[in-house]
């Protein structure tokens, strides 16, 4: 029965001994055990596994498979037909922590705007809870983590329950139950009553505190980060760090970071601007010297280092400035080539012909139209042979 298991008997057990009922290889070659009875917590509920060890053998995983809980483990048990369990403590008491606050924030959430949690996930750093609503505000954050940390500065029993159907009614939920049969309540009295498989402490200061992180849209859905427990003390001291290096970097206050950082982002703004500007003014003599190598109605050029933007946009203005011209440009980049055809409004010649010519012999991938086509591959040949291939198909 799921009520004799040791975790639920005993969320705060951290060694055991049991015997062994099976050992066996998973469809990947590991090793598994399934004991007559276990105090390892099987992924479930949103709730991650258990770790720690059997008989000083390292336990990787924990999953209930066909109605067995199975202990895939570094490497075989051998003949040992009894077995010690040692649960890594410190990463079962932070899933404790972090689920009850789950309870905890989802229940406020109800209380003060009937938001419903939809899903639960608790990951290594943090944690997610999707709630059932479009936008959520500032203000009804703050009021949603005030009421949580109440509860838990409150400490207030978290009890559990195992209950039939029939005796639902008797509990006023925080949302509908999925399971049937053996039915197990997780209740902090006067305030949450939920249908839960997951490990907890037994009062609501053990949790010590939540945190909420931030909030995202997710599939029509507001999607909450949050922290509790240890897990703030690790924000902290992460957040405490980023500020202060950024504060050395900026030489400014902490206090004054944000302040440093937008006029940073002010004059990198400005200096962009500037750049382009120049850039745009170089482009201009560049292109008018381009044009005076005008030859039977072709511009042509190989560059080094030059990005396909460049090229495009270089291309752009020569055929605006000459209409009956056809510009051809390659530029050579480390292991690619690529390149660049374009013609101007009188110009009749179909510029596919050139991209025809060329991407096979790059082994590129290219598209355009008659007017314009571009496209890259590997750089096979020097630059000057496409431009001169390219040049040919043209004739």
């Amino acid at each position: 029965m799921l009520r004799e298991r040791l975790y639920y008997l005993d969320s705060y057990c951290k060694n055991f001994n049991t015997r062994v009922n099976k050992e066996s290889l998973d469809s990947d070659g590991n090793f598994y055990a399934v004991l007559e009875n276990t105090a390892f917590y099987p992924t479930g509920g949103g709730q991650p596994y258990d770790t720690g060890t059997l008989n000083g053998i390292q336990v990787l995983n924990v999953e209930e498979i066909d109605g067995e809980i199975r202990h895939t483990l570094a490497e075989s048990l051998g003949t040992a037909a009894e077995v010690t369990g040692i649960i890594d403590w410190a990463r079962r008491f932070d899933h404790m922590q972090q689920h009850a606050g789950q309870h905890i924030l989802s229940a406020a959430f109800v209380e003060l705007y009937g938001f419903l949690t939809i899903s639960f996930h608790l990951g290594k750093e943090s944690l997610t809870i999707d709630l059932d609503v479009e936008d959520v505000s500032l203000e009804q954050l703050q009021a949603v983590e005030k009421l949580a940390n109440d509860i838990i500065l409150e400490n207030r029993m978290i009890e559990t329950k195992w209950v039939t159907e029939d005796e639902l009614e008797q509990y006023s939920l925080r949302k509908q139950l999925a399971v049937t049969g053996e039915i197990r309540l997780v209740i902090i009295p006067d305030f949450d009553y939920n249908g839960c498989g997951g490990t907890h402490p037994s009062s609501t200061g053990q949790v010590l505190g939540i945190k909420v992180m931030a909030t995202e849209k997710h599939r029509g859905m507001v999607r909450v980060h949050f922290v509790c427990g240890g897990r703030i003390l690790q924000q902290l001291h992460q957040k405490n760090y980023v500020v202060s290096e950024t504060s050395k970097l900026l030489s400014a206050p902490e206090e004054g970071v944000i302040g440093a950082t937008q006029r940073l982002l002010d004059a990198n703004l400005a200096l962009v601007k500037s750049l382009n500007e120049k850039e745009e003014q170089l482009l201009t003599f560049e292109v008018k010297d381009l044009l005076q190598t005008n030859n039977h109605g072709i511009v042509k050029a190989v560059y080094t280092g030059r990005t396909v933007q460049h090229l495009q946009k270089m291309a752009r203005l020569l055929v605006t400035e000459a209409k009956d011209t056809v510009v051809l440009l390659v530029a050579e980049n480390e292991d690619r080539l690529q390149f660049v055809a374009a013609r101007g409004a009188s110009a009749e010649k179909s510029m596919k012909l050139v991209s025809a010519a060329a991407l096979p012999l790059i082994d590129g991938k290219g598209g355009g139209s008659d007017a314009f086509v571009q496209g890259g591959g590997q750089r096979s040949m020097a630059g000057t042979e496409l431009l001169r291939i390219m040049e040919e198909s043209l004739v």
